[in-house]
């Protein structure tokens, strides 16, 4: 029995690469790779070795067979991506009837290549990948850099703690923590305790992988009422970070419309309609599982501009949240484009699995019904005003219609914020970069680089390309001379962790 992928895929392809026999694609080098929500196994090409799984990060991959409840739907997602496709033996007998592509050699580095030292400023994903690459494919002595005690940027703080398994990403990171070739420098913040141009001079090459810690604004009238949130601090919130006090987040109301429906909008909806018993043995902050003990939330909306058809969630993520037991899941059926939509959709489009949820034409000016939480999809519905005078009393969206809520969270996208000495592109939130290269020597990686778009996975590739433009570059002999090198372990050592 074939092998299958399932919801908590994280794209890094780790996968791919032990494959013996091709049977997982996209793969890096296929147009598809970054687009498609997930990677898939050809039932009809893999030979049950189980290389796939135990290369897997984050427990994704397991025996089609063995996939039980929620999780059978995965068998024949896996199989859909490849209906169109047909074997070239003509008899359908081919372990391997994908092509495999010739190999290519993308880095040509000399022997005789001298180690650098490289500083990354950035425990994420995106940092984490770039450093495993220089220390797997260079002899690069590398010191990471993180304003915060803790390493893990996004997988510690940015994963919902419901989603154990892509937690555990973590640990692959983690071990290059204790590398002999790394130095780990927690509680440095470059513009606060170190400048740009402090590293450029001690440092052959640095990587900035500082992410987008910032959140994109609505731009309406009422956003900065209280009780009004981005998403980023809700998220912040309840994974324990220690820049968000525990009592960020105000859980006295009955109904919190989130203004958006990408993965982060469903994550936030996910953890305040969930049981707390539920949560109590994930990583999720003890600060913020009391409050949810006695929360009084009651329904969460989930407010789209675009119809069901556009909405930026993923399929894995909806189907999990459709088949949850504990919650009401209902599409408000205020506009009949939305219907229509649902009941066209074809079998793999996002908008079929909406196809067996219950549909209501819900009175927003009454208070949330008692019994069961829900969540309700409101789509064709762009916000006009947050409303309240010294507090959130609702949300006006087009053709007047007033959702009354004491709670609006924003999950309309991230964004990164300036880097003191860095140049910065205000529209897009970026550093202005050609492949990763800022200028010789200095370097960007992760959504600082290309802005908040992709998952942990994408980063894989990103960093790889980075990577391959320090190292041009190095090669070339056009990094800058180091200026001052032996002031800066002294520099960083003081704000040393564990």
């Amino acid at each position: 029995m074939a092998f299958a992928i399932t919801q908590t895929c994280c794209n890094d392809a780790s996968c791919v690469s032990v494959c013996p026999v091709n049977c997982i694609h996209p793969t890096p080098d296929e147009p598809d790779f970054g687009t498609t929500e997930m990677l898939y196994v050809d039932p009809r090409t893999c030979i049950d070795c189980g290389a796939c799984a135990d290369a897997c990060p984050v427990d994704a991959i397991f025996p089609a067979d063995s996939l039980l409840g929620p999780m059978r739907a995965y068998a024949d997602i896996n199989a859909a991506y490849y209906a169109d496709q047909e074997p070239v033996d003509v008899l359908g007998l081919a372990p391997n009837f994908h092509a495999w592509g010739p190999p290519t050699f993308d880095r040509r580095i000399p022997s005789d290549f001298a180690p650098l030292d490289v500083a990354v400023v950035g425990t994420g994903p995106a940092g984490m990948y770039a450093v495993e690459d220089l220390l797997l494919h260079t002899g690069s002595r590398v010191t990471l850099i993180d304003r915060l005690p803790v390493a893990g940027g996004l997988v510690r703080y940015g994963v919902a703690p419901d989603h154990p398994s892509t937690k555990k990403i973590g640990e692959t990171f983690a071990r290059f923590h204790d590398h002999p070739r790394v130095k780990l420098r927690l509680g440095v913040e470059v513009g606060r305790d170190v400048s740009v141009d402090d590293l450029a001079e001690r440092y052959d090459a640095v990587i900035y992988a500082v992410g987008a810690s910032s959140a994109r604004r609505l731009g309406i009238a009422g956003e900065d009422l209280p009780g009004s949130l981005a998403a980023t601090t809700v998220v912040a919130w309840y994974n324990g970070h220690p820049d968000v006090a525990a009592d960020a987040v105000d859980l006295s109301a009955e109904r919190v419309v989130v203004v958006g429906t990408g993965n982060v909008a469903l994550d936030v909806a996910r953890i305040l309609t969930a049981d707390p018993a539920a949560l109590a043995g994930t990583e999720i902050s003890p600060e913020a599982l009391s409050r949810l003990r006695t929360s009084k939330v009651r329904e969460v909306v989930l407010l789209a501009r675009r119809g069901p058809e556009s909405a930026a969630y993923t399929r894995p993520e909806l189907l999990a949240l459709t088949q949850r037991e504990d919650v009401d899941l209902v599409v408000d059926s205020h506009d009949p484009r939305i219907a229509e939509t649902i009941d066209a959709a074809a079998p793999g489009d996002k908008a079929a699995l909406l196809r067996d949820l219950a549909r209501e034409t819900v009175d927003w000016s009454a208070p949330p019904r008692h019994g069961k939480r829900r969540i309700v999809l409101r789509f064709h519905s762009a916000p006009e005003a947050i409303t309240g005078d010294s507090q959130v009393r609702g949300l006006r969206v087009g053709g007047g219609t007033e959702i009354a809520a004491g709670q609006v969270i924003r999950a309309v996208g991230y964004r990164g914020t300036p880097v003191p000495g860095l140049p910065f592109d205000e529209q897009t939130g970026t550093i202005p970069n050609e492949g990763g290269r800022v200028r010789p020597g200095t370097y960007v990686v992760g959504w600082i680089k290309r802005g908040p778009s992709g998952g942990i996975g994408a980063n894989r590739a990103c960093a790889a390309e980075t990577v391959g433009s320090l190292l041009d570059e190095a090669v070339a002999g056009r990094l800058p001379a180091r200026k001052r090198q032996g002031r800066k372990a002294a520099l960083l050592g003081r704000r040393r962790g564990g």
